[in-house]
């Protein structure tokens, strides 16, 4: 079982880590995660990933959970000089620091989760997901749903990335539905992916303004929406894994990304020797999917979208159009 310790008290950082017992294990893989874990849905299926790692792999694993811009480079650093064999952190804010430690650590393996870096050395490996192509699906659903012809969406920061979400879930609405308008919004602030209040608010503003669906892509902050959609009775959809649960008739879908799934499959990649390894990954692939498309456990998911068999019927055929070519969508994230 797993403990809990704080790095500041031990005098080192700044940082809680969750560590394994130690054993005997030939390997040593750590997870750092971008902000503290708390109820971030995507941080955790990072922790879930090492773990599942490890046990595959038979390596002992830690996560380091930073909660400041500074305990990031100190946790990577703290990595390294704890003799990990492959470090993986999630998300764009760990660039610039693995442009600064991988070349001084090229006995160490660096595997960033949902981001790239160009002119990489040996040592840092990438897996990215065509978010896009999941969140056109929800938009597809919207478009379709909406009575008000009103939709929104809102979005944690506005960078490149995040317009994966925003702008796919447009195009997707767009694609069934020209003439319904679509609310873009973002949560901005000092804490953009951990701001239920922020969420809320710009939710709230959108149900206003008409939308009757709304999409949020604001990690920590999806709470908030759900708070709202209940408070203010509108549908929602959200992100990385099922939480209809946490809105019961509130939900209607929501993409689904496979972190752990593509963390132990790139881990395996590198333990093999594979150099600069890149996995891109989308719907044809297995690392993106919406809860309609899981037909199996569709029943049992508490999700709006099995009362609208018709919608999810659509959302299937587009996603097998998505998945043999024959529909094409153009990256956002590199549509600007």
């Amino acid at each position: 079982m797993k403990i809990c310790k704080s790095w500041l008290a031990a005098g080192l950082l700044g940082a809680t880590v969750l560590t394994a017992p130690a054993t005997a294990a030939e390997k040593f893989f750590v997870y750092v995660s971008p902000d503290a874990i708390g109820v971030n849905a995507f941080l955790k299926m990072g922790q879930v990933g090492i773990e599942e790692a490890g046990e595959k792999y038979g390596a002992d694993v830690e996560t380091y959970e930073s909660r400041t811009a500074a305990d990031r480079l100190e946790n990577v650093n703290a990595a390294v000089n704890e003799g990990a064999d492959i470090v993986v952190l999630l998300g764009f804010e760990f660039n610039d620091i693995i442009r600064q430690v991988a070349p001084t650590a090229p006995d160490t393996q660096f595997l960033v989760i949902d981001q790239c870096i160009e002119d990489r050395p040996e040592n840092v490996h990438c897996a990215v997901f065509r978010e896009y192509e999941a969140s056109y699906l929800m938009g597809v659903a919207a478009g379709m749903l909406t009575e008000s012809n009103k939709v929104g969406v809102v979005g944690a920061l506005d960078i490149p990335f995040l317009h994966r979400y925003t702008d796919g879930y447009a195009e997707g609405v767009r694609s069934v539905n020209p003439e319904a308008a679509v609310d873009i919004r973002w949560v901005g602030g000092e804490n953009p992916f951990a701001d239920p209040v922020r969420a809320k608010e710009q939710a709230v503003a959108m149900n206003a303004a008409g939308a009757d669906l709304i999409f949020t892509a604001t990690a920590g902050g999806d709470f908030g929406v759900f708070e709202a959609a209940k408070e203010k009775d509108f549908k929602a959809f959200s992100v990385d894994v099922n939480q209809c649960p946490n809105a019961p008739g509130h939900i209607v879908d929501m993409t689904l990304k496979q972190v752990d799934t593509a963390m132990v499959q790139a881990i395996g990649s590198i333990l093999e020797g594979e150099k600069s390894l890149t996995m891109s990954l989308g719907l044809k692939e297995g690392g993106m999917s919406a809860m309609a498309l899981e037909e199996d456990r569709l029943a049992d998911s508490g999700c709006l979208i099995v009362d609208h068999p018709e919608v999810a019927a659509k959302m299937r055929a587009v996603a097998a159009a998505i998945k043999d070519g024959s529909l094409k969508l153009e990256d956002p994230m590199f549509a600007k």
